[in-house]
C-alpha cells in the first residue's frame, strides 16, 4: 500500500501541475515559475511538479489505475485518482492543439518528433506519449519523421512505417515543425534556429533560439 501511494502522489503532483499549467498557458503566466514559488513553501516538496504532456511509462499508470480498481472493488470510488488519471490521458492533446495554431491543416506537412521513451535515458516505450502524439498526426494526414537517441528499435515495433532520423539534427532540419516529447539531454545541444517547435518537455534552448515557439504549459 505505501507504494501504491507512494506513486499515486507523485502521479498526483504531476497531473495538479498540468491543471495549473494549462491555466497558466492561457493567462501567459509560466508555470515553472508558479511551482518554483510553490515549492519555496516548506510544507511543500518543490520535486515532481513537472507541467507538460504528463506521465508515461508502466509505474505510475499501472499503479494508479491498480489502487483505482482495488477501492471500487471495495466500495469506494477514488475520485482524485480517477481525475489524476484523466488529467494525464489528455494532456498531450495540447502539443497537437498549439501546433495547429501555427499550422492549422497538417496534411502534406512533415512534423518531426523528438524522443519517444516514456522518459529519458531509457528504451522503454510502455506508456510513452509519443506513441497517441504519433497516432493523431497520422490521423491528421502529417508526415511523421522521429528520433530518438535509444528507443527508436522499440517504437518501430508500434509504428513501422514512419521515418525515423538518423540523429536529433536530421530532424529538425528536415521538419515543418518540431514537436519536443521527451527531454533527452541531447536535445539541448540542438540547432533550433529558424524552425516552429512545440515542446512539451521545456529544453531551453529551443526556447531561445526557435523562430516560432510554444511551450505546453508556459
Amino acid at each position: 500500500m505505501i507504494k501504491y501511494a507512494s506513486n499515486a502522489f507523485l502521479a498526483t503532483k504531476i497531473s495538479f501541475a498540468n491543471e495549473i499549467g494549462n491555466i497558466c498557458k492561457k493567462l501567459g503566466i509560466d508555470a515553472y515559475e508558479v511551482f518554483r514559488g510553490v515549492g519555496l513553501d516548506h510544507r511543500i516538496n518543490p520535486s515532481f511538479f513537472r507541467a507538460g504532456i504528463g506521465f508515461g511509462g508502466s509505474c505510475f499508470p499501472k499503479d494508479v489505475k491498480a489502487l483505482i480498481a482495488k477501492a471500487e472493488k471495495l466500495g469506494e470510488n477514488p475520485k482524485l485518482l480517477k481525475a489524476v488519471i484523466e488529467v494525464n490521458e489528455g494532456q498531450h492533446m495540447k502539443l497537437i492543439e498549439l501546433l495547429k495554431n501555427h499550422i492549422s491543416d497538417l496534411r502534406g506537412k512533415t512534423v518531426g518528433v523528438l524522443g519517444l521513451a516514456f522518459k529519458p535515458d531509457t528504451d522503454d516505450v510502455r506508456g510513452s506519449k509519443a506513441i497517441p502524439i504519433v497516432k493523431m498526426l497520422l490521423e491528421e494526414g502529417a508526415n511523421v519523421v522521429a528520433y530518438d537517441p535509444k528507443a527508436m528499435e522499440n517504437f518501430r515495433q508500434i509504428f513501422p512505417n514512419i521515418e525515423y532520423g538518423r540523429s536529433g539534427e536530421d530532424v529538425v532540419k528536415n521538419s515543418d515543425a518540431v514537436l519536443i516529447v521527451t527531454e533527452w539531454k541531447d536535445f539541448e545541444n540542438l540547432d533550433y534556429s529558424g524552425h516552429v517547435d512545440i515542446d512539451g518537455r521545456r529544453i531551453e534552448k529551443a526556447k531561445r533560439e526557435a523562430r516560432i515557439y510554444e511551450g505546453v504549459c508556459w
